[in-house]
C-alpha cells in the first residue's frame, strides 16, 4: 500500500510534522542544545542515548541503533504499518491522504470485511449474555473468569443452530461474512463456521476484529478452531491479546508470549497485562517480527513437557536469524503438567512474576539444550556440543551477542584438563605455532587511542546511519576530512545499513578506490561498542568526560607544562599544583 501514497505527499507531511513535539507527546524529552535526549523507548537503558534532531527530521539511538523519521517512529512505537502511520500523522497535521482510486477501493474492501467481523464479534458477545448462552457463561465461571475480563476481551458465544449469525447479519454484511468464511457456503447454502463454541475475537493493533478463535462446548473433534486466512487476517502476523495489552499498558517494555487464549486472559485477570499469544502451532519468523515491532524484550512461556520444549526450541531457532544487539529474549519453562492459567491460580501473581524475572536468557537456554545428555568432561562430547551449537550460532547476524555466544561455545568446548599440558621439546617443534595458537586463551582487546577522524570513520563502518550527524560535525571541523568524505558518500548513495555498505563498496569500483586505504594507519581496531561510544562522545560531547580527558593529558605531561597549561590544570582540578 505504501507505493499508492504519492511520495511528494509523504515528504510534505514530514516537513509539516514537528518531530520533537511528536516524540515528546509519547516519551519525556530533555533539551540538549539544539537537540533533545531521552532514554530510548525501543530498548531498556538507564543513561539517555536516544537523540532527536528536529532540524534534520530524524532520531537516532546510539544504544540499540534505532533510527528514522516521524513515520518510522510512529510505526515502531505504535506497532502500525506504513499506511496506518501516514494516516495517523496526516490526521495530526489536518491533512487527507490522497490515495488513488485503486487504493481507495482496496481500503474500502478491507473496511467492509472488518465491519462484518466487528458485527460478528458484537453478535457473539451479546449471545453470551442471552438465555442460550447460559452453558457458556457457566463454563467461563468454572474457568474463573469474571465479568470485567469477559468484557475487556469481548468473549462471546456462537449459538449451535447453524445459521444464527448469518440470519442476524444486515444484508450488506452477509457477503463480507461469506468472504471471510465466518459463514461458509461450501455445501450450496450458508452455514456458520462457529457453532456451540466460546468465541475469542482476534483484534489487530487498531482494535478492529480480523478473525476468531472458538473453543468447543461439546464433543467436537477439534477442541479449538480459528478463522481461515483472508484479506484482513494472516495467521502468522497477528498476535492475540496485543491490542488489549497496549490498552492496559501504554508503553510496553516487554511481552510474555504464552500458548493459548485462556492463558492470556487468566494472566490479565491476575494483573499481568503484557501476555500475548501467537496463532498456530509454532512461533515463526513472521510472528517474531510482529512481536519485535512492539518491544525489544520478549519472554517465551511454555509448558514444561516435551511438546513445550519442542515449541521453545522452534521459537529459539526462528529467533536466531533476527537477533541483534539490544534485543533480549528469555525462556520460561513451567513445571510439568502446568500452564499459565492453572499455575497463576495456584501460586498467585507475585510468585508468577518472580518466575518471569528469573526466566532463562536465550544464550543460556541454547547451550543448556544443546548440551543435554553430554558429559563435557569428555573431549568427544565437547566436540558433539560444538557440532550441535555452531550451526545455530552461524544463523545469527553479526553482533556483540553473537561474538559473546561464540566465545561461550569455545569456553565450553575447549576446557583443558591437567593432562592436556602444552607440548614440550621436539613435540612442540613438530606441532609448530598452529598447535600453540589453538590452546592460547582468547586475547582481551586493549584500549587504543585513535584520532577523531579515524574514530568517526570506523563508526560509520559499523553504523552507516550516523552519516548525517558525522557530515554535520565534519563540515565545521577541518580535522575530520576523511570522515566527512565517507559520510557524504554514504548519504549520496542513500546507504543506512552495514549490509548496504558492504554491497555498495563491492559493486562500486570508484568508491572502493576512494576508501581502500582508509584504515591503513591503524594497528588495532577497537571493539564495536567502544567505537560507537567514542563516536557518540564526539557527536554529542559530554563536558565532564571532556574535562576528565583533558585533565589526564595535562597530568601525564606535568613536567613539561607551560605556565598557561599549569593554570588550565589548576582550573580543571579546582586545586593548586606546585
Amino acid at each position: 500500500m505504501s507505493g499508492l501514497i504519492p511520495q511528494r505527499f509523504v515528504e510534505d507531511l514530514l516537513d509539516r510534522i514537528d518531530l520533537a513535539e511528536l516524540i515528546g507527546s509519547r516519551i519525556t524529552l530533555k533539551k540538549a542544545g539544539a537537540n533533545y535526549k531521552a532514554c530510548c523507548p525501543f530498548h531498556d537503558e538507564k543513561t539517555p542515548s536516544f537523540n532527536v534532531r528536529p532540524d534534520k527530521g530524524f532520531y537516532h539511538c546510539f544504544g540499540c541503533g534505532a533510527h528514522g523519521d516521524a513515520i518510522s517512529f510512529i510505526r515502531e512505537f505504535e506497532g502500525l504499518g506504513f499506511t496506518e502511520a501516514v494516516e495517523e500523522l496526516a490526521k495530526r497535521a489536518g491533512l487527507e491522504v490522497p490515495y488513488d482510486k485503486a487504493a481507495r477501493q482496496e481500503m474500502q474492501q478491507a473496511r467492509s470485511l472488518t465491519d462484518a467481523l466487528d458485527f460478528a464479534s458484537r453478535f457473539y458477545h451479546s449471545a453470551l449474555g442471552s438465555q442460550q448462552g447460559a452453558y457458556a457463561r457457566d463454563y467461563l465461571k468454572q474457568r474463573g473468569l469474571d465479568d470485567a475480563i469477559i468484557e475487556q476481551y469481548q468473549i462471546g458465544f456462537a449459538p449451535g443452530t447453524g445459521t444464527a449469525l448469518f440470519d442476524a447479519a444486515p444484508k450488506d454484511l452477509k457477503e463480507p461474512l461469506l468472504e471471510t468464511k465466518t459463514v461458509s457456503d461450501k455445501y450450496g447454502r450458508p452455514r456458520d463456521l462457529f457453532r456451540n463454541r466460546v468465541m475469542f475475537p482476534i483484534r489487530n493493533t487498531r482494535g478492529k476484529t480480523v478473525a476468531f478463535g472458538g473453543r468447543t462446548l461439546g464433543d467436537d473433534k477439534a477442541k479449538y478452531i480459528n478463522s481461515p486466512e483472508s484479506d484482513v487476517f494472516h495467521k502468522s502476523r497477528e498476535i492475540y491479546g496485543l491490542y488489549e495489552a497496549r490498552q492496559a499498558i501504554r508503553q510496553l517494555d516487554k511481552l510474555l508470549v504464552v500458548e493459548g487464549y485462556m492463558d492470556v486472559i487468566a494472566l490479565a485477570q491476575h494483573g499481568i497485562h503484557d501476555a500475548v499469544a501467537t496463532l498456530g502451532t509454532a512461533t515463526n519468523q513472521d510472528s517474531l517480527t510482529a512481536l519485535l515491532r512492539q518491544v525489544r524484550h520478549i519472554v517465551f512461556c511454555f509448558d514444561g513437557d516435551q511438546a513445550g520444549f519442542r515449541a521453545a526450541d522452534r521459537a529459539m531457532e526462528n529467533a536466531l536469524e533476527l537477533m541483534a544487539d539490544g534485543l533480549h529474549l528469555q525462556f520460561l519453562m513451567l513445571p510439568q503438567g502446568e500452564d499459565p492459567d492453572t499455575l497463576i491460580r495456584k501460586e498467585g501473581a507475585d510468585a508468577f512474576r518472580e518466575r518471569i524475572e528469573a526466566a532463562t536468557p536465550l544464550s543460556r537456554y541454547l547451550f543448556d539444550r544443546q548440551s543435554e545428555g553430554l558429559n563435557l568432561e569428555l573431549p568427544e562430547h565437547r566436540g558433539e556440543l560444538r557440532a550441535r551449537a555452531e550451526p545455530l550460532l552461524n544463523k545469527m547476524p553479526r553482533s556483540t551477542l553473537r561474538d559473546a555466544m561464540w566465545h561461550e561455545m569455545m569456553r565450553l568446548c575447549g576446557g583443558r584438563k591437567p593432562w592436556q599440558e602444552r607440548p614440550k621439546g621436539n613435540d612442540f617443534k613438530a606441532r609448530g605455532w598452529r598447535g600453540e595458537r589453538q590452546n592460547r586463551p582468547t586475547e582481551e582487546r586493549i584500549d587504543v587511542k585513535l584520532s577523531k577522524d579515524s574514530t568517526l570513520c570506523l563508526a560509520l563502518l559499523e553504523a552507516p546511519e550516523m552519516a548525517a550527524e558525522v557530515k554535520t560535525l565534519a563540515d565545521s571541523n577541518r580535522q575530520l576530512e576523511q570522515a566527512g568524505r565517507f559520510a557524504r558518500w554514504l548519504m549520496e548513495q542513500n546507504i543506512s545499513t552495514r549490509k548496504a555498505l558492504v554491497s555498495g563498496l563491492a559493486t562500486d569500483k570508484q568508491a572502493r578506490d576512494r576508501f581502500y586505504n582508509l584504515f591503513d594507519g591503524l594497528e588495532h581496531i577497537p571493539a564495536r561498542e567502544s567505537i560507537l561510544a567514542a563516536a557518540r562522545e564526539l557527536l554529542s560531547p559530554n563536558e565532564e568526560a571532556a574535562r576528565q580527558q583533558r585533565l589526564a593529558t595535562l597530568l601525564r605531561n606535568l613536567a613539561t607544562l607551560t605556565p598557561e597549561q599549569r593554570e588550565e590544570l589548576r582550573t580543571l582540578s579546582k586545586g593548586n599544583v606546585d
